[in-house]
């Protein structure tokens, strides 16, 4: 990406946007919406939101316009579409496995794009921070988890999964993308991942199974009959393996009373959450 166009998504205060061509995924071109605060500065803490299966980058951009300012920080919704990222294959489960059922290398896993992004804001002095936050609802939180689980975490200061359809459990008996099986993860890694500060909310309301985006293949049922119950199922899995691996559980998980499959509200439940955390998080 050109830096004139990394300096678009902070152009101005409110929607910012621009083009993105990862250097691993050439042709591949990402949208990113940006909602700028007014008084951004390179200090101010960054964000990357994540949108479910419809692919809308704008609309989840415009949910954080009336959040950016209050809490003072610069959300970028990069916009993995259909056309360019199809199916789960292509987002939720991260580009990892090709046509044959291999794995493909790690630099072409989307899982690292957001990283990416971030260091080619830091290179061009855009932000100045060294961590930054994500949230993911849906699809997105799919893609959020799942990206924490294989390690893509190391300037990561609070990610934020919210009304996940299915999750890569922390079971490496189960195998991906419903477990953490045939990863290579050992049991450091696991630990590593136990430890990192994971946040799981889950819309009290979000038990509509009727829906053609609600997964129902039988591993997915295994997980539970609504997203509710597998955001809980989730963070129960967790809290077993620590007791198994004798470490620490840095994960939490909130509630989010009368609140559906919604990605607005989850925004505005969560928003306060990651706020706090980036803003106290090392410059």
């Amino acid at each position: 990406m050109r830096v004139s166009e990394l300096s678009g998504l902070v152009a101005q205060s409110g929607r910012n946007e621009g083009l993105y061509e990862d250097p691993h995924l050439p042709g591949r071109l990402i949208r990113l919406f940006a909602a700028r605060p007014e008084d951004f500065t390179p200090s101010t803490p960054i964000l990357f939101v994540h949108h479910g299966d419809l692919r809308n980058g704008s609309e989840f951009r415009d949910f954080w316009l009336p959040l950016v300012d209050r809490l003072n920080v610069l959300a970028i919704v990069p916009e993995f579409s259909e056309t360019e990222f199809p199916g789960a294959a292509w987002y939720s489960l991260g580009n990892r496995s090709d046509d044959r059922g291999g794995t493909k290398p790690r630099e072409q896993w989307i899982y690292g794009v957001p990283g990416r992004i971030f260091a080619a804001l830091r290179a061009h002095g855009i932000t100045s921070r060294a961590a930054y936050g994500q949230f993911g609802h849906s699809s997105g939180a799919q893609f959020v988890h799942r990206s924490i689980s294989l390690g893509f975490r190391v300037e990561v200061a609070l990610a934020i999964t919210a009304n996940a359809g299915t999750y890569a459990m922390p079971d490496p008996g189960i195998a991906f993308p419903y477990g953490l099986g045939d990863t290579g993860l050992d049991d450091g890694a696991l630990r590593g991942l136990l430890r990192f500060p994971l946040a799981i909310f889950a819309g009290t309301a979000d038990i509509e199974v009727a829906s053609p985006h609600f997964p129902k293949d039988e591993p997915a049922m295994r997980q539970g009959a609504t997203r509710f119950d597998r955001a809980r199922a989730y963070f129960a899995a967790a809290q077993r393996l620590s007791d198994v691996l004798d470490v620490p559980c840095g994960w939490s998980i909130t509630d989010v009373p009368g609140v559906g499959h919604d990605g607005e509200k989850m925004s505005a439940a969560a928003a306060p959450l990651l706020a706090n955390v980036l803003h106290r998080s090392a410059l």
